[in-house]
């Protein structure tokens, strides 16, 4: 069982002080990777970044992958440190990826003048498949994570039940899957039209990464596999928060 961290007012400016250091490191590990993605593209897209994918070599790919996981572990890490309990250190890690996740476009935006818009198609991870999307969708997934950081450290100011139970654990989770399925949809669907059926990468490939796509362009986005999950999450924060509002009364 979680126990419960009651926020006295007392306690007020030090949430505060946590929530100001990991919004600032959150920051300066998004423009971090902004940085590795700004020489990524000048490497493979010297004339700006576009589908086609283009092939990365196996090196390559298992460099970026570990790079990928080496950035969750520290946005993990940073969440455990500061919170005191389980769900403070959980909501504390969603918190720090979304304000990376945002400010990865923020960055991109000034240091690249890209993307053009919310509905510029891109490439949101590598590995086992490409997970491909508008923008638009991780910013939104990204906002409802700070949402559920927000409604978790209210409930515990009040002396609430701020931690999930079974229920909104399993819409949450399944409102996840929904959306990672909608950002791998578009890729497998063109796989398994115009390639072998064999597109996942794993570390022991010896295989491009992206090699059975080179003509792939993304254009049919799971709108309603996504929108789906998204209601999910809105509606799994909802209902904790519901769930905490009635308890007090």
């Amino acid at each position: 069982m979680d126990r419960t961290i009651t926020l006295s007012p007392a306690r007020y400016t030090e949430v505060i002080r946590t929530l100001f250091w990991l919004t600032f490191f959150s920051i300066a590990m998004g423009y971090l990777e902004t940085s590795v993605v700004v020489y990524l593209r000048k490497l493979y897209y010297p004339n700006g970044f576009g589908f086609p994918l283009v092939a990365i070599t196996p090196d390559i790919a298992i460099t970026e992958f570990w790079r990928e996981m080496a950035t969750i572990v520290m946005l993990l890490g940073a969440g455990i440190m500061a919170g005191r309990n389980r769900m403070q250190r959980f909501v504390y890690f969603l918190y720090c990826f979304a304000i990376w996740d945002i400010f990865y476009y923020v960055f991109l935006y000034v240091l690249l003048g890209w993307p053009d818009n919310l509905f510029t198609w891109d490439i949101l991870f590598l590995i086992p498949v490409p997970w491909v999307g508008p923008v638009l969708c991780p910013v939104l997934v990204s906002i409802t994570m700070i949402m559920l950081m927000c409604v978790t450290l209210y409930g515990q100011s009040k002396n609430l039940a701020a931690t999930l139970n079974r229920v909104e654990k399993t819409i949450l989770l399944f409102g996840c899957a929904a959306i990672l399925a909608s950002f791998m949809w578009d890729y497998f669907m063109y796989v398994q039209g115009h390639g072998e059926g064999r597109s996942v990468f794993t570390l022991s490939s010896e295989k491009d990464l992206f090699s059975e796509a080179k003509d792939y362009v993304p254009h049919n986005f799971n709108w309603l596999m996504y929108w789906c999950g998204q209601v999910m999450l809105w509606g799994g924060v909802v209902v904790y928060a519901m769930r905490m509002y009635r308890s007090k009364s």
